[in-house]
């Protein structure tokens, strides 16, 4: 893991001055990137999975190749089929222009799991990594937009970015319109060198081209979006819970009574609008509470935690919240809540900085014995917002 976090190398008036709202570059600020991802884990990784496309792909000028043209087909001896790389022809094709893309990489990588699991605590939302890779000056996709804000990480050599800027304000994936062509002037041009970072708002038309005579190698993190069409399809589920909300329209009723029906709706709606800074509060919370995180398993403990004082102990989710008081503290994550005594708020701040801790941390953390540590976590990890010996205590 980076030994500085993407939130101190965005700055501190990333939130209030840059997110959603334009570009920030930030050269040289995480000279740890590399180890995020090396050319010998990415080996690895092509070789003991079975990635097929979309999650793997060849992409040059925004069309994927054949999957034929770099690998080859593998009948098991159960007659099931899957394409296995070539390395000769998966080299070729990367050395003709083609640049690799591997989807949601923080799936199949720890450390970068990690990266996006801390992205998700800060930003409060879902984030999904891909993996670029280059050698060529020719663009793996063209110029294109993205329908969600991307922070981009450079791990090694050097990639140049042309951004151009919006020409539809917050488009979205199921939109009304599409963005018109982007301008033919870019409004800032840059070369990402290792350790650069780059956050770029969902709508900036973009080109990237690897033609400073190196390989490129990057990560994208995806940014889930948060819309004021989500609100309020998030507001008319929480609104079932009326009975107004849930009754028959009075479509044949007299125009009267429409009206009033109507009327109610509308006061309804309106009281739940009264507070904004309550009502966005409530449905960060009810996504977060509902985020189903990166769930592992805890083999070989099937029973729960057994009482080993360095047996490691790690959340599965970033966006778990707690929530304390003099007579109880309450955990919420992957859509269930736990209450606890007051003495367990400590063991529970220890999970949520991240991290792996053992449990003799979280014991000494909070004042209880080993015991009485496995006890809680166990609650947690049966409930899937923990898991255990998932890495190695830091």
């Amino acid at each position: 893991m980076t030994t500085v976090s993407i939130a101190e190398c965005l700055g501190e008036d990333f939130l209030a001055q840059a997110l959603h709202r334009t570009y920030r570059h930030v050269p040289r600020v995480l000279p740890a990137a590399a180890g995020l991802m090396t050319w010998d884990d990415l080996n690895t990784i092509l070789s003991v999975q079975r990635l097929e496309p979309p999650r793997l792909r060849l992409s040059v000028d925004g069309e994927a190749l054949p999957q034929h043209r770099y690998s080859v087909p593998v009948t098991t001896r159960r007659h099931q089929v899957w394409h296995r790389i070539h390395p000769a022809e998966f080299h070729a094709r990367l050395a003709e222009g083609a640049s690799l893309v591997l989807d949601a990489v923080d799936e199949l990588h720890p450390p970068i799991g990690r990266l996006a699991q801390e992205l998700e605590g800060w930003l409060r939302t879902g984030v999904q990594v891909n993996l670029y890779a280059s050698w060529t000056s020719t663009e793996g996709f063209g110029t294109h937009w993205d329908d969600h804000d991307v922070i981009v990480v450079q791990l090694e050599g050097a990639k140049r970015w042309r951004l151009y800027g919006p020409t539809r304000a917050a488009p979205m994936y199921r939109d009304t319109a599409t963005p018109e062509p982007p301008p033919e002037i870019p409004v800032a041009e840059l070369v990402m060198q290792a350790g650069d970072v780059l956050y770029l708002p969902r709508g900036w038309w973009h080109s990237v081209t690897a033609d400073q005579g190196t390989h490129s190698l990057h990560l994208t993190c995806g940014l889930q979006t948060h819309t004021g069409a989500d609100l309020m399809g998030w507001l008319s589920e929480t609104l079932r819970a009326s009975e107004r909300v849930r009754a028959d329209l009075p479509r044949f009723a007299e125009p009267h009574e429409q009206a009033a029906y109507v009327e109610a709706l509308r006061k309804e709606l309106l009281a739940e609008l009264e507070d904004p800074a309550a009502l966005l509060a409530r449905y960060t919370v009810a996504r977060d509470a509902t985020d189903a995180g990166r769930m592992r398993t805890s083999l070989p403990h099937l029973a729960g935690p057994p009482a080993d004082p360095v047996l490691p102990v790690q959340l599965t989710t970033g966006r778990a919240c707690l929530t304390e008081t003099k007579a109880s503290v309450t955990f919420t994550a992957n859509g269930q809540e736990w209450d606890f005594a007051p003495k367990v708020g400590p063991l529970l701040r220890r999970l949520l900085n991240g991290g792996p801790a053992t449990l003799a941390d979280l014991a000494e953390a909070s004042g209880l014995t080993v015991e009485q540590a496995a006890t809680v976590v166990g609650e947690l990890v049966s409930g899937q917002a923990a898991a255990l010996g998932t890495a190695e205590p830091s």
